[in-house]
């Protein structure tokens, strides 16, 4: 008998053997990477960790076990895409299970993948934003490079990946855009506004080259010691911004994204155009945006409805 090797499993306890089994199957006869293997471990374990079932009857999984796993992981404030991977993986192993004559019923093909749950973007008001962006200290070694950055995540809604990777050369002062690639590796060129060109202006001609050094770098925006400016360390930034801002409201350089789409469409921004400009595949996406605050509703309805 030929010994199989199993990819590298979590240090959590052994898996139930139906699980094993399982395991075996998708890595030795389906060819699923190692990776995958561990992480369909990882979610089945913990559903079955819920279930507390003997393993000797697999029998006594039910849909109505599922809906309440599902329901608990909700509950414990798991994300959306977690939940929804977590449902992928049980209704492989349900099905797996009834093919081997371990589940009676198909139950996998009566459960319904839930749409993923997708809450509304985190975004500030306009004026707050005014304020994170005003946050940086002018008498700061580094007002220059952190104003600069502020301003293009807002001019911009680049992702914060995107901004750190930005090279010199990818941004246009003169013409006023810049050149990003997104997810995908996907380019995109964006338009830039004015008070962000003024910004980044200042900071490449007074504070890029003394932040270089000797070192050579294509990169725009430098940490201290002249290295590109890191994803962690960009959030750093706005978190420490947000709180000289006086912005109760947890801030990440996405939210600055979220607000540049949300304060465009508030302003009657096409969609499409929107849509574009973020670089997101699908316009379902970026319809998550298209959300209207409560104070404008009521503006809405004060205004046109004929009892107000």
């Amino acid at each position: 008998m030929t010994l199989v090797v199993h990819p590298p499993l979590s240090k959590a306890k052994s898996p139930a053997p139906s699980v094993k089994r399982f395991l075996d199957h998708i890595f030795i006869e389906c060819g699923l990477a190692g990776a995958t293997v561990t992480a369909y471990q990882h979610d089945l374990g913990a559903f079955w960790n819920f279930l507390e079932i003997e393993d000797a009857d697999p029998a006594l999984i039910s849909m109505d076990e599922v809906q309440r796993y599902l329901i608990h992981l909700q509950g414990r404030g798991y994300a959306p895409a977690t939940i929804v991977r977590a449902l992928a993986a049980i209704k492989v192993f349900l099905r797996f299970l009834h093919a081997e004559g371990l589940l009676r019923r198909d139950i996998a093909s009566l459960i319904d993948a839930p749409r993923r749950w997708r809450n509304l973007p985190t975004t500030i008001k306009s004026a707050q934003v005014d304020r994170l962006i005003s946050a940086p200290d002018v008498r700061d070694e580094f007002y220059l490079r952190d104003r600069a950055l502020l301003e293009l995540l807002y001019a911009t809604g680049m992702r914060v990946s995107e901004l750190s990777g930005l090279d010199i050369k990818n941004i246009n002062l003169k013409l006023g855009y810049v050149r990003c690639w997104g997810k995908g590796n996907k380019e995109r060129i964006v338009p830039v506004g004015r008070p962000a060109i003024a910004a980044v202006s200042d900071y490449v001609e007074y504070l890029r080259l003394r932040l270089l050094g000797s070192r050579i770098t294509e990169a725009l925006f430098l940490s201290r010691t002249g290295r590109r400016l890191d994803r962690t360390s960009i959030w750093r930034l706005i978190r420490k911004y947000a709180k000289i801002a006086g912005i109760d409201t947890k801030v990440s350089p996405h939210t600055l994204r979220h607000c540049f789409a949300t304060h465009l469409l508030a302003g009657g921004a096409d969609l499409r155009i929107v849509q574009e400009l973020l670089g997101h595949a699908d316009v379902t996406t970026t319809q998550l945006y298209t959300h209207v605050d409560e104070i404008q509703l009521k503006q809405v309805h004060q205004r046109c409805h004929p009892r107000p």
